[in-house]
């Protein structure tokens, strides 16, 4: 009994006894090869928004194709205007995020979210101009169109035709 407990043959043992238990708990252990991101339903949240801001709201008709809606929140913007924020993974796996307020200026606002104020063209969306902002060492991209009462962004890694389908689906849903 001793030889089992003392030496290199002791030792050799117990780490093959270890190594057995672990390659068990490995092998009985459900394990998932498929990516999962949660999704998470924004419609209470865009209704809430709706209920507390004095315009007309924005949101998709529809999320895009393969889309995943993965987060949402309402927070205060400066000077206490309110600001909606629904976020996405694409069908691409990038991550999009629409954003709008009635801050004021407008204009601080759109750069603050698309961490540029530099324009780089426009992009045309269902009739609609939007100003396209891009900040090279973030890889980010972003939407912009400044209406009367309200700024609308989206931003995020995806390409400009991602950004483009998400700005289609927008609708403004009437104050009520």
């Amino acid at each position: 009994m001793r030889r089992f407990t003392q030496g290199l043959y002791g030792y050799a043992v117990a780490l093959f006894v270890c190594l057995a238990g672990a390659g068990l708990f490995l092998l009985v252990t459900p394990q998932s090869r498929e990516e999962h991101i949660p999704r998470l339903e924004y419609s209470i949240t865009v209704a809430n928004f709706g209920h507390s801001v004095p315009f007309g709201v924005w949101a998709p008709r529809q999320d895009p194709a393969g889309w995943v809606p993965n987060s949402n929140r309402i927070a205060k913007g400066e000077n206490g205007a309110q600001v909606l924020y629904l976020g996405y993974a694409t069908a691409e796996r990038e991550h999009v995020m629409f954003a709008q307020s009635n801050e004021q200026p407008a204009a601080g606002f759109a750069s603050r979210m698309s961490n540029t104020d530099k324009t780089q063209g426009t992009q045309q969306v269902g009739g609609a101009a939007w100003e396209q902002r891009f900040r090279e060492d973030k890889n980010q991209r972003s939407l912009v169109r400044v209406l009367p009462d309200v700024t609308l962004v989206i931003t995020g890694t995806a390409d400009w035709a991602e950004l483009g389908a998400l700005a289609a689906q927008l609708q403004q849903r009437p104050k009520g």
